[in-house]
């Protein structure tokens, strides 16, 4: 190194030291005393002593460097201290892991050799550097808290896919996630680990012992009397499970943890270097610490905070002196880590804003000034780096002093514009994962957190329903509760106070990022993090990215928030001074950046399918209502695979097509360069040149270049390709005719709006939901709690043995809750709090307003991509399901509105044609039955323009074949409950004393029915005369499908339960069974709730299909009453081996839905009506009187008599139900009853017999009644009719019916 500064002169970045003395008078370099003073003062001895001014050599330009190589040289003599340390090991001196052999299982190494990412069930690695005596002591920083086995093993041990460090001899390790140690076998040891910890693997040779320790804190010897001896040799080792991930330190970093006494690192700190380093910042101390009065011809202290260069030519030239033997030093992690990092920190220590620290800009500048550009780069880099383990894997302390000391660091770095954009274009999102930077750890462990002084006095809801849920309806709190509750909140109040100051610096690093006013040598901050930004969205959103660039959700979901609070703080500025443009609180992404190409969507589907197809089908709505055309030649559909394989005569091929083209379009007129570029990956692969299509809309255009898409960061947009300039719109390419011309905000920050709705969708709502986990574990131990309380309370005294383990219970679900709610605290604040519920909130009105918006472009709708419906109705469901009950939706701003719109969009587009996508149809399909179950939400719907509701019931209305009718069923079945006969309960009556299902589930929500929606639904029923028909045909067809899949089932699940041998039933068959019993009675509730609202439709027998109708529904009512209602039968057998998973499966559900048809048509109609559907009923030939007699409880004498002897069996009645039938239901069916009884008997006496030769020949019940044409086969008019809705074939021969005529048996045979 010294060989740098060989020679008097030496060049240094343009800097050029000259041995010419008279040099000194020109350049404003001070005399030779003063300079003599100054470079002493600068330049101490190790000791810090300087000799008397007498016995000091004097010192100039000309031979400071050979001063400064006799000082770096004195007490350098560590090699000697360095080669004792070293006897006991063996290998490289560079300890790394060793992925070239002796590992089992696929892993992912990264780059330094020192990561390593499970990539197989239990892979197995161990490092390339052994011990065989001594101390020693390596770390691992535990990024992920998963299935990891961490220790020693020897050369000779083998692992595999199920055997990995610590599962065979000779190798032992230690396992956080279970809490256990290993070595063949196993025990408890040790606490457990999180993510962001660090273990410390110590093995003492000496002593023959193993020890770990968590944070620095030991957990004690873990094993001792290992083997040792001749060829036993131990090496650093891990096993660890799929997708687990750590990062070792044998010590080419400072230990976080070396205060283990005698242990050394098993890789050498680099002494010498050390030593000097720190030589030449104590030099480079001292000059910032004197300063020089020329005037006064002396030396001065200086106030090191407010220092500056200010081109003062003697401090310059001295600060090139040290800067010539520091540089390389800086490119060395470890002293960039020990030395730097550590300088840096302190000049923040003294406290204050980064901005009264202006010490380390100047520093930077220096770096920048003085150091060769690659060193300068090298530097930061591992600044950078350090600075993020260091956040990333420090412990949490009450004031999380630690993370705000290196957040304020890393901001202090960034402010500096070089080094931020050399950072942003290199390093933050490439080499790095600079989202932890905004990610706030969330403490597994209490106690060591601080937690408890914090939060001294815990609290948790006590008070529950049967449902597990905190109850609504509460007696007064006792002033006990009270006190404890307002000292828990106060406790939450004062950690929300300090994490809001962590995640006020995390904003301010986005703020720095977001800066789109740096534009000095070159681009502006944003565009840079723009360009990488997209990538990082493309690497997550790919499912086949590799798993060392994939973002943790638990990152994900902070760094959402921290970015919408920088994008707002942005967008409200532009505002401000732009005051036509919109507010934050009305942003929304306009339409034509999902179509124009300008922005990248990946392989992320679209609402109408994929891109390639909306190209082609669309091209002519692109032209005609956004003036974008799409060049021919890219209509051929090219596939990914395609441009790849033949690059080179792609390349070729599109350096001589280049001028072509430019002509073409127009001589002056080149190719813009966003088009052209990979970063738009597929999207642009289809579309023109829009700048220019605008200009010459109808002009023929040149073949485009063929391009490679897969590479994005291979040619960057520019900021006029985002912003746009002189007529270009940039990103708003394109605009739409619907949509408002008047600015929305800047460009760049609708890309990062998008950006963050792509967030919201990837991971973020999955991980909200996740943590809601801990919030449930607080309720599950509550409510344990609270019933041992009851028990201590009920046992009695004598039985101490029962009282004291009840004591340990209740001693054991305390401290389980007083952990849980301090860390549930954590939670709330970090995740849940009123301001992230806010962003979530914001986040579901850009959704909907950009829906709105997109809906107005009629057929380009259908290029949205298909995440913000998803975004729009999962972030919904997060803010009622997740924030609850610590924040209550309700008092959000325009609550009412938001739900009344995103009911809108619901109803809209569950049936809309433009999309195509089965998963988001579904999606929109149940979002839309949740939405009906809950009266809130219902309300809602009914809130929506008159029109959209209409529609959306003819949707609902439409005939079920051809497509997923369940949930549509399920929505009208929703409307409905509340209103049919016995139709009031949440749960059905046999299983209220079941365990309780969880209460927020939409199936579980007390009855809400909906009149104005019942109303519509009439309304279209009785007006449109093919509708009715065809909708009531296709609810009858599936319901014959579903009740004969159901009795299929049963009968299988019969014969399995009868065989003598054991056997089981497939869990899916139960299920399935379930399902179709299910199924059934929503489809029968269906049926009621048409026939009490139009009754005419079965019952006014001048409509042509009303007859047909009521046969139907008779012949169908008459099946599932015998099938159900027949003593001792199939049905009953099965319900009585309460078979799990047919749970649901009950007399009740079904049969009150019977009865609720069959007392609509004949108790609550007309006379006329009553006399029809009485003569259909009692004209099929299953109707059975007993089936009406047993609804009532009574049963036939034969059965009664038979039953007697054998058991007092309950038979079923609805009179048992009178909490679920109303008196006045149950006279309605006894009325009922009564005149089938009537009926029935009058019937029998009237009927004439009738010859066999007479009936018909397909459902032999009735007379032939109809004569088809041209084949004059007969049969009556029921079965004809009926087979006629869904075949046009004849019975018999197959030929055409073009005609049916009535059939009259002449008089005469």
């Amino acid at each position: 190194m010294t060989s740098r500064g060989a020679g008097t002169a030496f060049s240094r970045k343009n800097y050029r030291l000259s041995t010419e003395p008279e040099k000194s008078r020109v350049t404003g370099i001070v005399n030779s005393r003063l300079l003599n003073d100054y470079l002493h003062r600068v330049f101490t001895s190790a000791d810090g002593n300087q000799p008397a001014a007498a016995y000091r050599k004097h010192l100039t330009f000309q031979n400071l460097q050979e001063h400064l190589d006799r000082l770096l040289a004195e007490e350098n003599g560590s090699e000697d201290s360095r080669d004792q340390v070293a006897e006991g090991r063996l290998g490289p001196s560079t300890v790394v892991l060793d992925h070239t052999s002796g590992f089992e299982g696929l892993l992912l190494v990264d780059d330094d050799l020192l990561e390593v990412i499970g990539h197989s069930n239990f892979g197995s690695i161990r490092a390339t550097t052994c011990v065989y005596k001594g101390k020693w002591i390596y770390e691992v920083l535990i990024s992920s808290q998963g299935l990891m086995q961490i220790g020693w093993c020897t050369l000779n041990c083998r692992f595999n896919q199920e055997e990995g460090v610590g599962d065979t001899p000779d190798s032992y390790a230690y396992d956080g996630n279970r809490v256990r140690k290993w070595n063949v076998t196993t025990t408890n040891y040790g606490k457990s680990w999180a993510a962001g910890d660090i273990v410390s693997c110590l093995i003492d040779l000496d002593e023959g012992t193993i020890a770990f320790c968590l944070n620095g804190i030991s957990l004690g010897t873990a094993f001792d009397n290992i083997t040792r001896g001749a060829g036993m040799a131990y090496f650093p080792a891990i096993s660890l499970s799929f997708k687990e991930s750590v990062a070792f330190n044998f010590g080419s970093r400072p230990l976080r943890y070396p205060l283990v006494e005698g242990y050394h690192p098993l890789q050498d700190p680099p002494v010498a270097d050390l030593v000097k380093a720190r030589k030449l910042l104590g030099y480079l101390k001292n000059v910032i610490h004197i300063g020089i009065d020329v005037t006064e011809g002396k030396l001065v202290e200086k106030d090191t905070s407010m220092w500056q260069l200010q081109g003062e030519p003697t401090v310059l030239i001295t600060l090139a002196h040290i800067f010539n033997y520091f540089s390389p030093l800086m490119c060395k992690v470890y002293l960039v880590e020990d030395v730097l990092m550590t300088f840096l920190l302190s000049i923040l220590e003294r406290g204050g804003a980064v901005e009264a620290h202006p010490l380390i800009q100047q520093l930077l500048d220096l770096m920048w000034l003085l150091m060769e550009e690659y060193e300068v780069h090298e530097c930061l880099k591992q600044l950078l780096m350090s600075l993020l383990r260091a956040y990333r894997f420090s412990p949490i302390i009450p004031d999380l002093g630690l993370q705000i000391h290196y957040l304020r660091l890393t901001i202090a770095v960034l402010k500096h514009e070089k080094s931020r954009k050399y950072l942003l274009s290199n390093v933050l999102f490439d080499v790095l994962l600079s989202v932890v930077f905004f990610y706030i750890k969330s403490p597994l462990r209490v106690e060591e957190a601080g937690l408890q002084e914090l939060i001294p006095t815990t609290w948790w809801p006590n008070r529950f329903t049967k449902e597990g849920k905190e109850s609504k309806e509460v007696k007064e709190e006792s002033a006990e509760e009270r006190l404890r509750r307002r000292a828990y909140e106060r406790g939450c109040q004062r950690l929300k106070k300090r994490i809001e100051v962590v995640e006020g610096l995390q904003v301010q690093i986005l703020k720095l990022l977001l800066n789109n006013k740096d534009r000095g040598g070159g681009e502006a901050s944003r565009y840079i993090f723009l360009n990488k930004f997209r990538k990082f969205l493309q690497e997550n959103a790919s499912n086949r990215g590799n798993l060392t660039v994939l973002c943790p959700p638990e990152y994900m979901v902070c760094f959402l928030h921290r970015l919408i609070a920088a994008l707002r703080f942005f967008w409200d500025g532009h505002k401000a001074k732009t005051p036509a443009a919109l507010s934050s609180e009305e942003a929304y992404v306009p339409p034509q950046l999902f179509y124009n190409g300008k922005v990248d969507y990946f392989d992320l589907q679209r609402l109408g399918g994929l891109l390639s197809h909306l190209k082609k089908t669309l091209k002519d709505d692109l032209a005609a209502k956004a003036n974008v055309l799409i060049d021919p030649a890219e209509l051929q559909a090219v596939t990914m695979d395609d441009l790849d394989e033949d690059e080179e005569s792609a390349t070729s091929a599109a350096q001589s097509q280049r001028p072509s083209a430019a002509l073409a379009i127009g001589g002056a007129l080149a190719r813009p360069g966003w088009l052209s570029s990979p970063t738009l990956g597929r999207a642009n692969r289809f579309l023109s040149t829009a700048a220019v299509s605008l200009m010459n809309p109808r002009r023929p255009l040149g073949a485009l270049e063929k391009i490679k898409v897969r590479t994005l960061s291979v040619e960057q947009r520019t900021e006029e390709d985002i912003e746009g300039s002189h007529g270009n719109e940039g990103l708003l390419l394109g605009r739409p005719p619907e949509e408002p011309d008047q600015p929305i905000t800047e460009n760049s920050l609708l890309e990062i709006l998008d950006g963050i709705v792509m967030m919201y969708n990837l991971s973020v709502h999955q991980q909200l939901g996740k943590m809601i986990g801990v919030s449930d574990d607080v309720n599950e131990y509550a409510m344990a709690l609270k019933d041992t309380e009851e028990k201590i309370s009920r046992c009695p005294k004598r039985r101490r043995d029962i009282h004291e383990e009840l004591l340990k219970s209740q001693k054991v679900f305390s401290e389980k809750l007083n952990h849980l709610s301090r860390r549930l605290a954590w939670i709330n604040v970090t995740i849940y709090s009123k301001e992230k519920m806010q962003d979530i909130y914001w986040l579901l009105q850009v959704c909907i307003r950009t829906i709105e918006h997109g809906n107005r472009t009629g057929s380009l709708f259908a290029f949205m991509p298909e995440f913000y419906l998803s975004v729009a109705m999962n972030s919904y469901s997060a803010l009622k399901n997740y924030f609850s009950p610590v924040n209550s939706m309700e008092e959000l701003p325009g609550y009412e509105e938001t739900l009344m719109r995103l009911a809108a969009i619901l109803a809209k587009h569950f049936a809309d044609s433009r999309i195509v996508g089965t998963d988001i149809r579904d999606s929109l399909m149940q979002a839309l039955a949740s939405y009906v179950c809950y009266p809130h939400s219902l309300r809602a719907v009914e809130r929506i323009p008159e029109e959209q509701r209409i529609s959306m019931m003819k949707n609902l209305l439409a005939p079920y074949e051809q497509r997923p009718w369940a949930q549509t069923n399920w929505i009208l079945v929703r409307l409905w409950r509340g209103c049919g006969f016995g139709y009031r309960y949440t749960r059905l009556p046999h299983l209220l004393k079941t365990k309780p299902e969880d209460a927020s589930l939409p199936s579980l929500q007390k009855p809400c029915p909906s009149t104005l929606l019942q109303q519509h639904m009439a309304d279209l029923l009785r007006s449109d005369r093919d509708l009715a028909p065809s909708f009531l045909n296709s609810v009858l067809n599936q319901l014959n499908w579903a009740f004969s899949e159901f009795i299929g089932m049963i009968q299988e699940i019969q014969q399995a339960a009868e065989r003598l041998e054991r056997n089981f039933v497939d869990s899916r068959q139960l299920k399935v069974c379930a399902t179709c019993f299910d199924l059934s009675v929503s489809l029968l509730r269906v049926l009621e709730m048409t026939v009490t609202l139009a009754p005419e439709i079965f019952l006014d027998w001048n409509r042509p299909s009303s007859e047909l109708l009521l046969r139907r529904l008779a012949q169908l009512l008459n099946q599932v009453l015998n099938r159900v209602t027949a003593e001792r039968n199939l049905f009953d057998r099965v319900v009585n081996l309460r078979l799990p998973g047919l749970e649901s499966v009950d007399h009740y559900p079904i049969l009150v839905a019977v009865t609720g048809i069959l007392v609509r048509l004949l108790v609550d109609t007309d006379v006329q009506g009553a006399e029809r559907a009485t003569v259909v009923l009692l004209a099929d030939p299953c109707f059975q009187l007993r089936s009406i007699q047993y609804l009532l409880g009574h049963a036939e004498p034969s059965a009664l008599a038979a039953a007697a002897p054998a058991t007092n069996k309950h038979h079923f009645s609805l009179h048992t139900y009178t909490e679920y039938i109303s008196t006045e239901e149950l006279v309605k069916v006894e009325k009922m009853l009564n005149h089938l009884s009537e009926e029935s008997k009058q019937a029998a006496a009237t009927t004439l017999p009738t010859s066999e030769e007479d009936l018909c020949p397909i459902c032999y019940a009735h007379p032939i009644s109809a004569i088809f044409r041209p084949c004059s086969h007969k049969s009556c008019k029921a079965c004809i009719n009926q087979h006629l809705m869904n075949n046009k074939d004849c019975f018999f021969c197959k030929a055409t019916i073009t005609g049916v005529d009535d059939f009259t048996k002449p008089a005469s045979s």
